[in-house]
């Protein structure tokens, strides 16, 4: 009940520039999605590395003045390999790969354009190892957007406004470490704003899906665990909230993610209640969505289809945009009857 654009993937790692001359794009995945005037809008994660020297190690990595490169010999004593994702540096940890947030944008919503430069790329403390996964939302005439900012104090929930994505203010950290999967809903429910997050639970149970309220999306409160991993074969791992929830007549329908055996992820659905969203109607039985292209086997990391943005069309087709195989950004197409037929499978 979900077709696959023909023209996937839509956006691989050749179609995006790199953002400094040192680095090459390993992947263009996970985006966020929203149409702006006439626009789709994809706020696209993009992870990139440096190109292997003989005898020296390359690191991308982040200061006030943008991208960087640090250059260091292999037989540097002060230079620690730690393993594939990283190195430790005179009393510092830098990440092999670094992400940033990139615009692409479309007037059909199937062919983009991707912009040269990044649009938030990291500039503070909390972001020194790259910022990922943007969500975004439209209250009223200002875009929220949501993403992870990751540094060896580990992931935190950062928030940031625009109302045209040309200009981006960045307004703080709203769920502290270690937090991911923020999906914030589109309007108050009972006066006040709601999302979905995901904490770490760090050996206490599998990360589940949690739920909050707001009075004005920066301080969060309220919180309570909205759906644990069931323990069948597609969520022996992990589950987290994927895009901001839909409103339909039978209640917010969620697309979330889990991650199975094997590593294996999927996408699949969870109804909850108009006026209780902390209230779950009716969770879908089977997944909706699962590797089974070239694009989505292999990859950066093969297995995987992830969403954090889809677009909801004037007749009622959800367009879903996510991330295969941690490499490339992939598009399928429902509508929101069929994914509320689904869930009674």
């Amino acid at each position: 009940m979900l077709t696959r654009c023909t023209e996937n993937p839509l956006i691989r790692p050749s179609d995006v520039p790199a953002s400094n001359d040192g680095y090459t794009v390993l992947g263009a995945f996970n985006p966020g999605a929203c149409k702006y005037k006439n626009e789709t809008i994809l706020l696209m994660r993009v992870a990139e590395n440096c190109p292997k020297e003989k005898g020296f190690v390359s690191i991308p990595y982040y200061d006030k003045n943008g991208p960087q490169v640090l250059k260091i010999s292999e037989k540097d004593p002060d230079l620690i390999f730690k393993d594939t994702r990283g190195y430790f540096y005179k009393g510092k940890d830098y990440l092999s790969s670094m992400s940033h947030i990139r615009l692409a944008r479309s007037k059909d919503g199937i062919h983009f354009t991707v912009e040269p430069e990044p649009f938030l790329y990291p500039t503070l403390p909390c972001e020194s190892f790259g910022v990922e996964d943007a969500r975004v939302v439209k209250i009223k005439d200002t875009y929220y957007i949501n993403y992870t900012a990751v540094s060896s104090d580990g992931y935190v929930t950062m928030l940031a406004t625009t109302t045209d994505f040309k200009t981006i203010k960045k307004e703080g950290i709203i769920f502290p470490p270690l937090n991911k999967d923020v999906a914030i809903f589109d309007e108050m429910v009972n006066g006040k704003y709601a999302a979905l997050h995901r904490p770490d639970n760090h050996g206490w149970g599998l990360p589940a899906i949690w739920y909050a309220t707001s009075p004005d999306l920066f301080n969060w409160g309220n919180h309570m665990c909205l759906l644990r991993p069931d323990g069948s074969p597609r969520e022996s791992q992990k589950i987290g909230g994927g895009a901001a929830p839909i409103k339909t007549r039978e209640g917010w329908l969620v697309i979330y993610h889990s991650k199975g055996d094997n590593s294996v992820y999927t996408l699949n659905l969870l109804l909850l209640d108009l006026k209780d969203p902390s209230r779950i109607i009716r969770k879908g039985n089977y997944p909706i969505l699962i590797p089974k292209e070239s694009y989505e086997k292999s990859g950066f990391f093969p297995n995987v289809v992830f969403t954090n943005g889809t677009v909801t069309q004037p007749n009622g087709d959800v367009w879903i945009y996510y991330g295969a195989g941690d490499e490339c950004i992939c598009l399928a197409i429902t509508s929101i009857y069929e994914l509320l037929e689904q869930l009674y499978i």
